[in-house]
Order: structure tokens, then C-alpha cells, then sequence
């Protein structure tokens, strides 16, 4: 059987998130941790399956980050109305220039 380049990682990514569903919904049968305050979990294990993929994805980077913001909101209550308010447009902006000034640069070559 042949694999395609980037295939067993794909394999991997599948098997954490397969994992790390397993050990949410165990949680949710025995403890206090429902899904509904840990599902940010799947979406910190997508991110890391994308990271070790490769390193430079930004899309990686930014599930992770959403996992992670959403992880705290749902873990310990922190308020995050300043970072919807200010930061996140702010980060959407940056994000988007950042998309353009990338695509020129391939473009120019």
C-alpha cells in the first residue's frame, strides 16, 4: 500500500483528534467538565495536528489561538468584551494586510 507525501500526518492528526474526543467525552461521564467547557480542547489538538504538519501554517496557528481564547472563556469565566471590542478587529485588520502584502509578494515574483 502507498502512501501520499503528508498522508501519515494527516493519520495522526485524525488519531489525536479521535484520542482527545475519547478523553472529552470520558470527562463529560465522570467529572464536572462537560463538553460544552471543553470542546476548545478539539480545536487546540486540530491546531497541533497542523503545526506538526508544518510549522509555518498560519491557519494553525489561528485555530489554536481560538481554542485557546476559548478554552479560558470557558474554563474561568475571564471576560473577554475588551478583546472583542478593540483586539479582535484590530488582529482581523493586521491578519488581512498581512494575506495581501503575502499575495503581492508572490505575485511580484
Amino acid at each position: 500500500m502507498t502512501h501520499k507525501p503528508g498522508s501519515s500526518k494527516r493519520i495522526i492528526t485524525g488519531g489525536m483528534i479521535l484520542i482527545a474526543l475519547g478523553v472529552l467525552i470520558y470527562l463529560h461521564s465522570v467529572t464536572d467538565y462537560t463538553l460544552g467547557k471543553t470542546w476548545p480542547v478539539l480545536l487546540i489538538v486540530i491546531a497541533i495536528g497542523n503545526l506538526i504538519q508544518s510549522a509555518k501554517d498560519i491557519g494553525g496557528w489561528i485555530i489554536g489561538a481560538v481554542g485557546v481564547f476559548f478554552l479560558l472563556k470557558e474554563m474561568f469565566y475571564i471576560d473577554f468584551s475588551a478583546v472583542g471590542i478593540y483586539v479582535l478587529p484590530l488582529l482581523l485588520i493586521v491578519l488581512g494586510a498581512f494575506v495581501i502584502a503575502k499575495h503581492a509578494r508572490k505575485a511580484g515574483s
